[in-house]
């Protein structure tokens, strides 16, 4: 079995993980541009881990500006084997009050400038996302939340804005009423991308406001997402120290097979692929492109 290596995609407010050793910041160079940031790559408990800020260390980008393809294969090309993503988000539901942290089990894609795919002319590749993220992965982090006492709701609906405008009343109250629960404006194409690199992937959506829906809140305050953003920072920290503490040493296998997600993905001819964007994907679906055929 492979090693375990547990990737974070994160803000700020989560660099200081309890019982954080041998921690390292490694540039890791990607054919696909340049990461965020650096990777800060260390160890809780035996556990090795790789921390990415999504935005960049002092936020540098915004979402649709984020590298999120040089972000998965950076990671990939480390040996991340799963990837826990932290992201801030408004809420739809009363009873999902800021502070309360929401395991995703799905996603609404409503971006419309971003690259969601390393597959295109050359190579075309379909992956399966009809579960986008991992039951294992959620199990670990139900079970850090309640070891930590941490209010959390599993499942759940993550719509994606493209941003970095935050909703109009008229989208607020639309998204409310079709059940959605979260809203936040990073997931897209992260997920898409980490089923396409075959690394199993889960969100913690840690929510700050009710968006603007809501009659005693009817807009978002960016002073009072950044004052719950700090309270929940600590909770943030404790929940993934706890995953990664208690993480197998040898990555177990997806219960949805996202781990091996590109099986029978690739339909373009072994004699139609171009060989420059093959080349990129080396580290991405280098697994099932360098199998050699035997009659």
């Amino acid at each position: 079995m492979t090693q375990s290596m547990l990737g974070i995609i994160g803000g700020s407010g989560l660099y200081d993980l309890p019982g954080l050793t041998e921690a390292r910041w490694e540039t890791v160079a990607s054919p696909w541009g340049e990461m965020s940031d650096a990777v800060l790559r260390g160890r809780v408990g035996s556990t090795e881990i790789a921390f990415l800020p999504r935005h960049g260390r002092g936020h540098k980008y915004a979402p649709s500006d984020i590298n999120y393809r040089a972000n998965i294969d950076g990671l990939k090309r480390i040996g991340v084997t799963d990837i826990l993503s932290v992201s801030a988000t408004g809420s739809y539901k009363a009873e999902l009050s800021p502070g309360t942290f929401v395991i995703v089990d799905q996603f609404v894609d409503r971006t419309t400038q971003r690259v969601s795919s390393f597959f295109s002319a050359g190579c075309v590749g379909h992956v399966g996302f009809g579960h986008p993220t991992s039951p294992g992965l959620m199990d670990r982090i139900e079970a850090a939340a309640q070891a930590e006492g941490i209010r959390y709701q599993r499942g759940g609906t993550y719509v994606c804005m493209e941003g970095p405008q935050f909703s109009t009343m008229a989208e607020s109250l639309w998204y409310k009423s079709a059940g959605f629960d979260v809203i936040g404006m990073t997931n897209m194409p992260e997920a898409k991308l980490a089923r396409e690199a075959e690394i199993p992937y889960a969100t913690v959506a840690m929510v700050t406001d009710y968006d603007c829906w809501h009659p005693d809140h009817d807009h978002v305050d960016v002073a009072q997402v950044i004052k719950v953003l700090l309270a929940n920072a600590d909770n943030a920290r404790r929940l993934v120290a706890r995953i990664a503490a208690d993480f197998p040493p040898e990555h177990p296998p997806c219960p949805i097979g996202s781990d091996h997600s590109l099986d029978f993905a690739i339909m373009t001819a072994p004699d139609k692929r171009d060989p420059a964007l093959i080349a990129k994907l080396d580290a991405i679906a280098g697994r099932v492109l360098n199998k050699v055929s035997h009659p």
